[in-house]
């Protein structure tokens, strides 16, 4: 089983007019600009939870679709090509007084849902402002890309393939943005900035939608049966990415002193239990190759290790207490056969074995 976070996709944002902001100088333009505020007004009243539709007639306006994620992303397919063109017309003019003016009075406004001082904010989430189309922008490509996500895990007990193929879409988005759309942002130092507008977070998210890409890939590999010298390798390539993403956050801890410490707790909780697999699988391995007492040794030094770790959230700590119980299970097994059989001495933990890190996806 896999460890679920799904706060990131979780944003709030406060209502545009565009046509009440921006001058049309003829009726095409303005019915562009109703348009855009149409295409982005549904998409509010989703996020926001302050639709009135019903769910028979939102079923209906979607094509028949049954799931809120897939229509949710499709709100944003027809609003984002209608978005970025308005950016690149803006563009073109963008030294005009009038235009700058114009979006500042856009108030282009969104929560954060990996910030903690969001979640302890009595009058509503807290809003971070920045007078940015591309602040818009990059606001409405993070919603997407979180809501691929959400498809990802929504499909995956039903199609691992197509799992996967989301989540690497998902990381892709987020890539995008962090190499892309914010890096144009970082030049308003003194503007406040939700943690999801920053491109380290989204390096980070890219991270985590790999990893779940690749958790999915394993959960197919042991379905084919494949070796389990190979799934120790996969699974601590999981463990690798999580590692990176995490050493991104901590590399940055005067920034992001404000993340929600359960968005923390679920890099490092995935990052573990990825962990205690990847040796359960590494101690079969060894056990295969008569290396029973290295296999011991391996178990309990990942017991000993994973037990400091157990998180708090209570739905991962029954996936974690599954998973010790089969690793200990497993261990008092070898401890059984290297007692009466092999009689090989157990290493110390600097002389155990890791796994080699490999990735690999569908």
């Amino acid at each position: 089983m896999m460890l679920h976070y799904f706060q990131p996709g979780k944003l709030r944002s406060t209502k545009i007019i565009f046509e009440d902001v921006f001058s049309a100088r003829d009726s095409v333009t303005l019915e562009h600009l109703k348009e855009l505020s149409s295409r982005r007004r549904v998409i509010e009243e989703s996020i926001n939870q302050s639709s009135s539709i019903t769910e028979a007639i939102a079923r209906e306006m979607s094509g028949g679709l049954t799931s809120h994620c897939l229509r949710d992303l499709q709100k944003l397919e027809k609003y984002l090509p209608l978005l970025e063109n308005l950016i690149l017309h803006v563009d073109l003019v963008c030294s005009n007084h009038r235009v700058v003016h114009w979006i500042s009075e856009l108030k282009i406004r969104w929560s954060s849902a990996l910030s903690s001082s969001s979640f302890f904010n009595l009058r509503g989430p807290k809003l971070f402002q920045i007078d940015n189309l591309r602040y818009e922008l990059g606001m409405t490509l993070y919603l997407y890309a979180a809501l691929l996500r959400e498809r990802a895990v929504e499909i995956l007990p039903s199609d691992l393939v197509q799992s996967a193929a989301l989540f690497r879409e998902a990381a892709g988005v987020f890539q995008h943005l962090a190499s892309e759309i914010f890096p144009s942002l970082q030049s308003a130092q003194s503007v406040e900035r939700p943690p999801e507008a920053t491109p380290s977070v989204c390096t980070v998210m890219s991270l985590i939608c790999l990893a779940e890409a690749q958790a999915v890939t394993i959960r197919k590999a042991e379905e084919k049966g494949t070796t389990v010298g190979l799934l120790a390798k996969l699974h601590y390539g999981v463990t690798g990415l999580l590692s990176e993403a995490f050493a991104i956050l901590y590399s940055n801890t005067g920034e992001y002193k404000d993340i929600s410490s359960l968005f923390l707790e679920f890099i490092s909780s995935c990052k573990a239990l990825h962990e205690l697999r990847s040796l359960r699988y590494l101690a079969e391995s060894l056990r295969a190759a008569d290396q029973v007492g290295v296999a011991v040794g391996v178990l309990r030094n990942a017991l000993i290790n994973v037990k400091k770790k157990v998180p708090g959230e209570e739905s991962w700590k029954s996936i974690f207490r599954k998973e010790i119980d089969a690793v200990a299970d497993m261990l008092r097994k070898f401890e059984n056969e290297n007692e009466f059989v092999w009689h090989e001495k157990i290493p110390g933990d600097d002389e155990l074995p890791l796994p080699q890190a490999k990735l690999s996806w569908f």
